[in-house]
């Protein structure tokens, strides 16, 4: 026999309370409780930092969007994440400064929840890292067009105190880069100073809205 889910009165409340934010906030759902709640699309203005431990060095993400659905029956949350190419600075060997244009590439939509009591997102992206435009020391190095690591790096993101799912907040994690194929002969140089553990990002969301009608 089935199991009926039965929700408590304070659930059942704080379904409705959510529900009525969102109409106040211009969104559309259906008014019949959580349990029939249509999914809700959110969108954020999305802006970050990453830190590559393997150069020791900060790329500036953004400034870009994070498309949401949320389902209100379950907290389910998928994203497509936008994000415009990011150049960063460094140094090889400590001594000869350097400069990369990488790309984000989203192989998969965003999955992860969203807790509807606490306003708390925990998000898994899959991304693939594009190295466009190499220089050393000023010189251009060719790395041809299909520079990118050879599996998606995995990236799992979690809300920071004060996140609110409506006034946006911080999202932070820590991953792995994967290394690096058809680079052309740039390919062990990057593979030796790039890929690793221990690097960590930064993304703070806006205001979410409604998406614009087609």
């Amino acid at each position: 026999m089935a199991r009926r889910l039965t929700l408590s009165r304070g659930q059942r409340n704080l379904g409705r309370g959510v529900v009525a934010l969102l109409a106040a906030a211009g969104f559309t759902v259906a008014t019949s409780g959580t349990a029939n709640a249509a999914p809700v699309q959110l969108n954020y203005p999305l802006s970050g930092t990453t830190h590559l431990a393997g150069t020791d060095s900060d790329l500036e993400l953004g400034p870009g969007t994070l498309e949401t659905t949320v389902d209100l029956s379950n907290g389910a949350l998928s994203a497509d994440t936008n994000l415009p190419p990011a150049t960063g600075s460094f140094k090889t060997l400590d001594l000869i400064p350097a400069t990369a244009t990488t790309e984000f590439i989203e192989t998969e939509p965003t999955a992860g929840t969203i807790d509807i009591a606490t306003g708390e997102v925990n998000t898994v992206s899959k991304l693939t890292l594009r190295i466009t435009e190499l220089k050393v020391a000023g010189i251009p190095i060719w790395v041809g067009s299909r520079c990118k690591t050879e599996v998606p790096a995995e990236i799992a993101l979690t809300s920071e105190p004060g996140f609110n799912p409506f006034t946006g907040g911080t999202l932070s994690g820590e991953y792995t880069i994967p290394d690096f194929e058809h680079c052309l002969l740039a390919t062990p140089v990057i593979n030796a100073i790039i890929p690793g553990e221990g690097n960590t990002i930064s993304l703070d969301l806006g205001t979410a809205e409604a998406p614009s009608a087609n």
